[in-house]
């Protein structure tokens, strides 16, 4: 089994699995974090400077650590999806899904297919390819099993479609965006009681796994009886903050 497929596998059966976003595109960054142990870092080309040449590069890097990594789409068009998965991303994270139809399309962008009626043109000497050392048809076969779709539930009508969403056959997982659906409600804090019980109701969909991005050191128990296993905390920013937090404060305290 190759290390996406591993990935798919594992969050397909529901086993809880642990990732970070990763915010800096330099491959050493993907080299520490893989070293911790993560199952998945999630590369975030949606809010962080990631083009094509860097999303490259981090691949290598994953490889290289034996990590997998879902790339966080900036844009849910065909093309960035193709380009990241021939890159070798074990999946894709696409925002702003709201409803069934829209998450169908997904799918099709997934998989190889006519590209006039949505699919993945195929091209076989790519890294997701093992450079032509797959032929056409072990490559065909293999590929559904080492792709993970999850799509970002973060709006108010997304939340309303979760359980159509998660129905989709092809849909791995529905991923919680609480800040972004905590504004689509009118409200300042993520923590909010009707933010937090849209997002139960979405982490107990039926039909795919659930997750979510937990900040470090929130209680995941909960959030864990609601129905997740994904769950993404926090981030190569987060860490680096909190680890410079610490050795600051361990010298303050001298001072005081």
């Amino acid at each position: 089994m190759t290390l996406n497929a591993e990935l798919k596998f594992k969050i397909t059966d529901r086993q809880p699995v642990c990732g970070a976003f990763i915010k800096t595109p330099h491959p050493i960054v993907i080299e520490i974090m893989g070293q911790a142990g993560y199952d998945f870092l999630v590369l975030d080309a949606e809010h962080a400077p990631f083009d094509r040449a860097a999303i490259d590069t981090m691949m290598i890097a994953g490889r290289a650590s034996g990590v997998p990594l879902i790339v966080r789409v900036p844009a849910s068009g065909p093309e960035w999806i193709m380009a990241v998965l021939d890159a070798g991303a074990a999946g894709v994270m696409v925002p702003h899904v709201n409803d069934a139809d829209f998450a169908a399309r997904l799918v099709r962008a997934t998989r190889y297919g006519s590209w006039t009626h949505g699919g993945r043109g195929f091209a076989g000497t790519t890294r997701a390819a093992e450079y032509a050392a797959r032929g056409l048809s072990d490559h065909l076969a293999m590929t559904p099993d080492e792709i993970t779709l999850i799509c970002q539930i973060e709006d108010p009508p997304g939340a309303g479609a979760c359980r159509d969403i998660a129905a989709v056959e092809g849909v791995d997982a529905l991923f919680v965006g609480r800040a972004d659906l905590a504004v689509g409600y009118g409200k300042t804090d993520f923590f909010d009681a009707e933010v937090a019980a849209k997002s139960v109701e979405v982490l107990s969909a039926q039909g795919a796994a659930t997750g979510l991005y937990c900040a470090p050191g929130e209680n995941l128990g909960p959030l864990a009886e609601a129905g997740a296993t994904v769950f993404v905390i926090g981030s190569d920013h987060t860490c680096l903050k909190r680890g410079s937090a610490d050795d600051l404060a361990a010298v303050r305290a001298l001072k005081s």
